[in-house]
């Protein structure tokens, strides 16, 4: 892979193009995303769509898009792509394209008659600012550039209609405007590196149709408000430069050395590693004084759990240790007993995870085995640790306690608390209540990591905590096995209740075997392995359900309830597969790294499936394992990421970025 293209063939074909897209993302979240040929087919799509903390913790869609105009010999060449009702695509401006390319960022080439012209798109990395370059490139008659820019002002997850409240009145400022729909939200500054011409022409675009949230089975219809048109004059190898932003830029004079700046901070795309780095940067957001990690565009926002599993690929194996630790105590400044939040942060958290806080723990055995010491993480983070260890054998919310044998058991009608949380009108698809088998390894791991870390204190050891929880995990392996192992299966029961084992073939029994410690033995491990190699493993990731399996699903599809019910029951998730590749490392050492560097290479066409030089959520369980959820996705970059440190370190790996080898 050198870097992605499309030539005016693949661009015209609509079918193909408006299923690719793109996403550039500042470091405080603003994004801009579309399809390759600038077409919004989800509700989340827009040209600058950020956060309004005083409404709500959600991304907000100001700018939906731009629509530019060639004007030339009094002709107009309609250069926009936008979808109304009926699949009804008006104007076709694709028709024009001659070339799309990101290698840095998106470039667009138009040829219309004897015009050739270009555009380019990039969120400026620590500014709050679009910005887009717009060259003639060739002409040989005077030459007009007419933007129409179309408004919406809603929560990204909503739509907009036309109504009586908008205020569609705008206001000049130095070579543009600015816009503000309702009170409630910031101002929008449209702003140019020279003087354009402004037609005002308030106007409200009915009937704009997003194709994907009507195949997702959402309501897939919504009004835009247009302020009117910038006009000026285009003139060969002399760029204009339109900067979008939340404040006013005292000088338009200077959008020109930003979009310049801005261009020497970002990294092509060019291989399979620098883009997944480059990824791994747009998940980093700091918001209100605090560096979070947003989960996965374009609907999630900063999510426990996914930022406990995504940090350590993100960060460690990124070299960004500083952010890691950032993050960690913002996490900490929202632990609630034991408990982490799962959705949100603040007083907008939702405490409803029972894997979040032992993924905490992870994350500081992660960080210790980084750096190649407890000391110093342990002085920090040593308290909060042992603050879910303590909680959880206490027992709390959500049913959470741990059996007289030490094992962690969870529960509540109409939650599902581990990973697999798809809720479908109130029941969980995969309820797992009980004792889940990657809760109890999870647990084993943060306990006996925590011993480790206070053995490792000397003097300064917790010598109370060592004595009570060292008899009990000293004989956990036993009480493990004797709970979810059966020699006949060969394989981890899913969860055990009332001394049921639910024998579902799922990858969650891989943790058991990745893990830093481990509560299986090598020879347990390895049939472990084996199960999930041959009834889940596939080129994107471990499915959730074996193919064998009556409830298994295949192809994640359909309304809301029908892809939660196959969310989590045959749907293939890249983050698995990380802990699979540390399994094979742990049991095979070296031997595994041809087979791995097949896995990891593997994902190279998957970078041009769904978001450009990321990886999606989720793949459908059968072939070919096609894009599906959410099309960048932390954990999915992050898990990718440990995988190449494997790559580099083999058997090694786990001691030099985030694992141990037991």
């Amino acid at each position: 892979m050198h870097h992605f293209e499309l030539n005016k063939t693949q661009l015209s074909n609509l079918e193909d193009s408006l299923r690719k897209e793109f996403a550039c993302v500042s470091q405080n979240g603003s994004y801009a995303m579309s399809t390759i040929v600038g077409c919004n087919s989800r509700k989340y799509h827009g040209l600058f769509v950020c956060r309004q903390p005083k409404l709500s913790q959600d991304n907000f869609v100001l700018l939906s898009s731009l629509e530019e105009t060639i004007i030339q010999r009094e002709s107009e060449f309609h250069l926009g792509v936008k979808q109304y009702g009926g699949n009804v695509i008006e104007p076709k401006g694709h028709k024009y394209l001659e070339h799309f390319e990101y290698i840095t960022h998106p470039v667009w080439t138009y040829h219309v008659g004897g015009v050739v012209f270009r555009k380019e798109l990039l969120m400026h990395p620590s500014e709050n600012r679009l910005i887009l370059k717009y060259t003639l490139v060739d002409a040989h008659s005077d030459t007009y550039l007419a933007i129409k820019p179309f408004l919406a002002f809603r929560d990204a997850h909503a739509l907009t209609y036309r109504n009586e409240d908008a205020c569609t009145e705008m206001q000049y400022v130095p070579n543009g405007i600015k816009s503000r729909l309702y009170p409630a939200f910031s101002d929008l500054y449209m702003q140019f590196s020279c003087e354009p011409g402004f037609i005002a022409k308030p106007d409200w675009y009915r009937n704009v149709e997003y194709a994907c949230e009507i195949d997702r089975g959402y309501p897939g219809h919504e009004d835009l408000f247009t302020p009117g048109n910038f006009l000026f004059g285009l003139h060969v190898g002399q760029p204009v430069y339109l900067a979008v932003g939340l404040h006013e830029m005292e000088s338009p004079d200077w959008i020109e050395e930003m979009f310049v700046d801005a261009c020497k901070e970002l990294k092509p795309l060019d291989n399979l590693d620098h883009c997944l780095e480059a990824a791994a940067r747009t998940f980093f957001v700091r918001q209100e004084k605090r560096l979070q990690v947003v989960a996965g565009y374009p609907w999630f926002g900063p999510w426990g759990r996914d930022t406990f599993i995504s940090l350590p690929g993100l960060a460690l194996c990124t070299g960004h240790e500083d952010e890691y630790i950032e993050v960690l105590r913002g996490m900490v400044k929202d632990q609630v007993g034991a408990m982490f939040p799962n959705v949100g942060y603040g007083e907008q958290s939702a405490y409803n995870s029972v894997d979040a806080p032992l993924w905490f723990v992870w994350d500081v055995q992660q960080y210790a085995l980084h750096q190649g010491s407890t000391r110093e993480i342990w002085e920090e983070f040593g308290p909060a640790v042992k603050q879910v260890i303590e909680e959880y054998a206490k027992g709390g919310d959500f049913g959470i306690g741990m059996t007289p044998e030490g094992l962690i058991y969870a529960g509540k009608p109409g939650y599902a608390l581990t990973w697999m949380d798809a809720v479908v009108d109130g029941k969980p698809v995969t309820q797992r209540d009980g004792m889940p088998v990657e809760i109890n390894a999870l647990w084993y791991n943060a306990v006996m990591f925590a011993l480790e870390a206070e053995q490792a204190s000397g003097k300064e050891a917790d010598k109370d905590f060592i004595q009570r929880w060292k008899p009990l995990m000293d004989k956990f392996p036993d009480v493990f096995k004797n709970c979810f192992w059966d020699k006949g299966k060969g394989y981890l029961a899913d969860t055990v209740k009332d001394d049921i084992r639910d024998w579902s073939i799922r990858p969650n029994q891989i943790l058991a075997v990745s893990l830093p410690y481990s509560p299986i033995s090598e020879k347990v491990g390895q049939l472990v392995l084996e199960t999930v190699k041959g009834c889940l493993l596939t080129p994107r990731g471990l499915r959730t359900l074996a193919p064998s399996d009556p409830r298994y699903k295949g192809v994640y599809k359909g309304n809301q309830a029908e892809r939660d019910r196959a969310y989590h029951q045959g749907t293939v998730w890249t983050w698995l597969l990380g802990h699979f590749v540390q399994a094979c490392f742990k049991i095979y050492g070296d031997s595994m790294k041809g087979f791995v560097e097949k896995l990891y290479r593997g994902f190279e066409p998957a970078l041009e499936e769904a978001c450009i030089g990321s990886i999606a959520e989720i793949y459908d369980g059968d072939p070919p394992y096609s894009a599906k959820g959410a099309i960048s996705q932390a954990w999915s970059v992050a898990e990718l990421l440990r995988i190449r440190s494997f790559l580099r370190y083999g058997h090694k790996a786990e001691a030099k970025e985030g694992g141990r080898r037991r």
